[in-house]
């Protein structure tokens, strides 16, 4: 395993079971650490930033913080987005940055044992795997498990200063 990627087996050492919020993205379902969830929101219009990365929809007022948010299926390339009721924006803390990412829908919290976390296979996706911590698999399903602190500090975002090692 490269050194970039995420080593399943830390999980272990942080707690038996660990926590992820369930997401889809086109007909894939992905997991994110519960713990850099802020809040979930509906969707709602976003005012535009001039010369921004299309994947960047604009910027929001919460409660007086400007929010980025990103629309993750634009970033990922993964068809035109459709903003309809089922649309939200998981408003996630990043090393104490608020960014937002809209998602096509959010299904729930699910709790995943160091077990149920398969490391991510090398192969070319169209999200990268240096940003995937593994596979949770639970039953029939599978989560694509997102290192979110490393995709919103990645270069190509330029979102947030890169995290210290």
């Amino acid at each position: 395993m490269s050194e970039n990627n995420y080593d399943p087996r830390d999980l272990a050492s942080r707690s038996a079971a660990s926590e992820f919020l369930a997401f889809t993205l086109g007909r894939e379902e992905y997991g994110i650490d519960i713990l850099k969830v802020q809040e979930i929101r509906g969707y709602e219009s976003v005012t535009r930033i001039a010369n921004a990365p299309e994947f960047i929809k604009g910027l929001i007022n919460l409660r007086g913080i400007i929010v980025p948010i990103i629309d993750m299926r634009i970033r990922f390339s993964l068809g035109t987005p459709t903003y309809d009721q089922f649309t939200v924006v998981i408003i996630l803390n990043i090393s104490g940055r608020i960014v937002g990412m809209v998602v096509d829908s959010v299904s729930d919290v699910t709790t995943l044992t160091p077990e149920q976390i398969k490391p991510a296979p090398e192969m070319g996706t169209v999200l990268d795997t240096d940003y995937l911590i593994g596979l949770g698999t639970l039953d029939e399903r599978m989560l694509i498990l997102m290192d979110i602190d490393k995709l919103m500090s990645s270069a190509d975002m330029g979102l947030i200063e890169k995290l210290a090692a």
